[in-house]
């Protein structure tokens, strides 16, 4: 049994571990509105001049542009091969497949530097120029594993009834992604693609290959962060660069919640018929 003390201490370790999570972000966001150019407690005054100032800066606006695009770039090449990887291991058996699902789980247990100097070695050796398509690449390699697991996921908890049930009533391939296979997948799917595009979107290490004379908004943070007089720009950076990832997560987070068919009660009756009732 579960005394009273083990309860409160947990909840207590949740509490503080929350705390050493989210104090620093907090700090960041409190800094940006900083009246100063010194980092300095208590804030001497309040202000959202550097926003506008931020805004006014062609660097930390091009940088910016450069992780969305980047950032869409990946999540969308992740969705599509996160997702057919996914229907690949979970409806078929084969030589490997074991193994093929390590070697997609694996750039995400790998550190980021690791991917980029093993990226860089093969660009150097192919002669591939540093562009915005090196950098998605390099992203795609870790976002696909957050889109395979996601689908995977979904269609391990989706019982094969649905589909049995639609080929039954006559519905053709179309017919039984539609109204099914789709209905079923498609949380799993844009929350999979949110949270590859809020990895992608903060990601440092694989980002140090500039598309020309530009970089990524981390690696804005990172150059700008040697100047003192650049402080309360590239708090205002990082503090959209902490709004850009948490919205995607939460909404992810929340869409996980949301299993599409089989939130129904009687799954395989609700899915069979409107497959019925399209197909008559």
């Amino acid at each position: 049994m579960e005394t009273t003390a083990a309860r409160i201490g947990l909840r207590v370790w949740t509490v503080l571990v929350l705390l050493f999570l989210w104090i620093p972000l907090l700090l960041i966001a409190v800094y940006a509105f900083n009246k100063s150019v010194v980092q300095s407690w208590p804030i001497p005054g309040w202000t959202t001049h550097w926003f506008s100032v931020t805004w006014h800066n062609p660097d930390a606006r091009s940088s910016l542009w450069l992780s969305v695009k980047v950032a869409l770039l990946a999540s969308s090449v992740a969705v599509v091969l996160g997702s057919m990887a996914a229907f690949a291991i979970h409806r078929f058996r084969f030589f490997g497949r074991e193994s093929v699902s390590f070697l997609l789980l694996l750039p995400i247990a790998l550190p980021g530097i690791i991917t980029g100097m093993a990226l860089n070695s093969f660009y150097v050796v192919a002669h591939i120029p540093f562009t915005i398509w090196t950098i998605v690449i390099g992203h795609a390699t870790f976002c696909v594993v957050v889109v395979y697991n996601n689908v995977l996921a979904r269609l391990r908890r989706t019982s094969n009834s649905l589909i049995e049930a639609s080929m039954d009533l006559g519905a053709d391939g179309w017919q039984t992604f539609r109204f099914i296979v789709w209905p079923v997948l498609s949380t799993a799917l844009v929350a999979g693609g949110l949270l590859a595009f809020a990895l992608s979107f903060d990601e440092v290490i694989v980002t140090t290959f500039t598309a020309g004379a530009q970089t990524t908004l981390p690696i804005f943070i990172l150059d700008n962060l040697r100047e003192g007089q650049q402080f309360p720009v590239v708090n205002v950076v990082a503090f959209v660069v902490i709004l850009l990832t948490i919205i995607p997560v939460t909404i992810s987070q929340r869409l996980t919640r949301d299993t599409g068919v089989l939130r129904s009660g009687a799954p395989a009756v609700t899915a069979a018929e409107s497959v019925e009732i399209t197909t008559v």
